[in-house]
């Protein structure tokens, strides 16, 4: 779906120097601009709030015309691509976490001088900066809790999880879940890529070595990891197989009310306050050595060929970073925007369920990032594929790892 909205309503003078210097902008820039810019995230439902936030955005800056392009997912990156390399890319433009460090090493990416780097997350701001290089500024973030059903654990006699809960909590209260019937499951972590690198970080481990030079995936702590992660199946089976599991998908299992806990991302919640008949409520993940929690952003960065670098910084910087935008943002209940004003952010913590949504921000000090690597999407299909080997039986957890580990050096290189 596209949709594309200009408003040209133009303002001259003091007041629009003054505004043009909030936004970091020069004297230069006073003229009537127009930039294009391409996104994805508002696709299938949000797009009427992007407009909302252009409007406001204009009215604050009225030299800028943006036209906005909204594309849905499955074809988004593929046109990307191809307008990249055909040199007809957008001034500006929305990429997710898994595709950013692939542009920014090709040098399609411009380097973001005039943003106002305090606004933002920390953590948020850093996942978008290679080698000491700003080349996006992360337009919303989405992270992980562990999502549970009260009501089964009030029939196990389990106490509630807490924020210090260690993985033998979880297991233990998982075990006891399980034994309720033969129906109901302790919980559904899914063995992919995306929770193995974060299990990883919980039980001390890493994707890899420190400086990047090097794999690390067959370490002892990931295999401690993945041990855990498998064995949940293969073991216990407080986590359905793929059998079991008959073709239902995992919040459909927890919205059916046979599954007690499951990890996943905090976009859940509008669908299980509308799905679930039962009481449930959220905290911070399980930790092992050390908290992790993972954390999805998307970075909106420049065009390094436009020549209205200036106006495109301004835009994203305000979609990304403003009180007016992380405001519509929140009431339209869209993803989180990655800001630091705690008192815009407040306003989030007022909507229930769940009662204990403190939880989202808490999961803020423990976040941890995917390794942002080129060759991204590779890594992500080795490993996954490998660990589904070991959720089936067909191999062991080590001889997943050890495989894993030898196809990712074979076929890519870092740095």
């Amino acid at each position: 779906m596209k949709r594309t909205k200009q408003w040209r309503t133009v303002v001259t003078g003091a007041a629009l120097a003054a505004a043009l210097a909030a936004c970091g902008m020069t004297a230069a820039a006073e003229e009537e601009v127009t930039i294009k810019y391409a996104n994805f995230n508002a696709s299938g439902g949000q797009e009427e709030t992007l407009e909302a936030m252009y409007e406001a955005f204009h009215e604050e800056y009225p030299n800028i015309t943006v036209e906005i392009e909204t594309i849905g997912y499955d074809d988004y990156f593929t046109q990307m691509q191809t307008r990249v390399a055909g040199g007809t890319a957008p001034d500006c433009y929305e990429l997710n976490i898994e595709n950013f460090a692939a542009y920014a090493n090709k040098g399609v990416l411009a380097e973001l001088t005039g943003i106002d780097a305090a606004g933002y997350n920390e953590t948020a701001l850093s996942a978008f900066n290679v080698g000491g290089t700003q080349y996006g500024v992360p337009g919303n973030f989405s992270n992980v809790v562990l999502i549970y059903n009260k009501d089964l654990f009030d029939q196990a006699g389990v106490d509630y999880p807490t924020a210090d809960w260690t993985w033998e909590d979880a297991l233990a209260a998982g075990e006891k879940i399980r034994a309720l019937d033969e129906n109901t499951y302790g919980i559904y972590q899914p063995i992919t890529f995306n929770e193995f690198f974060k299990v990883a970080v919980q039980f001390g481990g890493s994707i890899l070595s420190e400086d990047k030079s090097a794999f690390t995936i067959n370490s002892e702590e990931n295999l401690a990891a993945a041990e855990m992660m498998v064995s949940k199946i293969t073991d216990s089976n407080i986590q359905p197989n793929d059998e079991q599991m008959s073709g239902m998908g995992d919040w459909d299992l927890f919205q059916s009310g046979r599954l007690g806990m499951i990890p996943t991302g905090i976009w859940a919640f509008a669908t299980f306050t509308e799905g679930c008949d039962f009481a449930w409520d959220i905290c911070v993940e399980p930790g092992q050595s050390q908290k992790a929690t993972h954390f999805f952003s998307n970075a909106l960065v420049v065009n390094a060929d436009t020549e209205k670098k200036e106006a495109a910084e301004c835009w994203i910087n305000w979609l990304a970073s403003s009180e007016t935008a992380a405001q519509m943002r929140i009431d339209a209940g869209w993803d989180l925007p990655a800001i630091s004003n705690e008192e815009v952010l407040a306003s989030y913590l007022e909507i229930t369920p769940p009662d204990n949504r403190q939880a989202v921000f808490d999961s803020l000090d423990y976040l941890t990032v995917a390794p942002i690597i080129e060759d991204y999407a590779l890594m992500s299909d080795i490993i996954t594929g490998k660990l589904a080997e070991a959720a089936s039986g067909k191999i062991t957890v080590q001889e997943a790892l050890d495989a894993a580990q030898s196809e990712c050096e074979a076929q890519i290189k870092l740095q």
